[in-house]
C-alpha cells in the first residue's frame, strides 16, 4: 500500500511539473525589430509597422505602401489580391485610437523573404467550465520588392 501511495505522489508531481507554461507578450516591442542583418530589419518593420497601421489601424489608404498588387492570401476569409484586401479592410471597424503597437504580441521572427508574428491568445478551457488556457496563434507573411505579397495564418472559416 505503501508503494501505491509514493506511486500516486509521484504521478501528481510530475503531472503538475509538466503543466503547460503561460504564453506571455514580449515586454518591448521595438527590440522585437532588431537584426543583424539589414534586410531582415527591414522585413520585420515592414510587417510590424504593415500590422499597426494598416490592419490594427484599418487605414486602407496605406495598404499599397505595404501589400503587393498580386497578395496572396491563405486566410480563408479574407479574398486574394491587393483590392480585394483593401474591401475587406474596409468592412472592419476603424479603431477610435490608432493602434501604437500590436496586442499580446510575443515573438516577431524573420528568416530569408519570411516574417513570423506570435501573438498570445486567451481561450475558453474546452472541458473545465469557467476556466481559460492560454495559447500561441501566427501569422507568417512573405515579402517580395519590398511588400508582403503573401499570408498564411490557421484561421478557420468564419460564419
Amino acid at each position: 500500500m505503501k508503494q501505491i501511495v509514493i506511486l500516486l505522489g509521484l504521478l501528481c508531481a510530475s503531472t503538475t511539473t509538466h503543466a503547460q507554461e503561460e504564453v506571455t507578450t514580449h515586454p518591448n516591442q521595438q527590440t522585437l525589430l532588431e537584426s543583424a542583418d539589414p534586410a531582415l530589419k527591414a522585413n520585420k518593420k515592414l510587417v510590424y509597422d504593415f500590422w499597426v497601421k494598416v490592419f490594427l489601424g484599418r487605414d486602407a489608404a496605406l495598404a499599397p505602401d505595404y501589400v503587393a498588387e498580386s497578395y496572396i492570401q491563405h486566410n480563408p476569409n479574407v479574398p486574394t489580391g491587393r483590392a480585394p484586401f483593401i474591401g475587406f479592410l474596409k468592412s472592419l471597424e476603424k479603431p477610435d485610437v490608432a493602434p501604437t503597437g500590436i496586442p499580446d504580441l510575443v515573438m516577431i521572427t524573420a528568416e530569408r523573404d519570411i516574417v513570423i508574428l506570435a501573438f498570445r491568445q486567451e481561450r475558453k478551457h474546452p472541458t473545465n467550465e469557467g476556466e481559460t488556457y492560454t495559447t500561441t496563434w501566427f501569422d507568417m507573411f512573405r515579402i517580395e520588392d519590398g511588400k508582403i505579397a503573401e499570408h498564411w495564418d490557421s484561421a478557420p472559416l468564419w460564419k
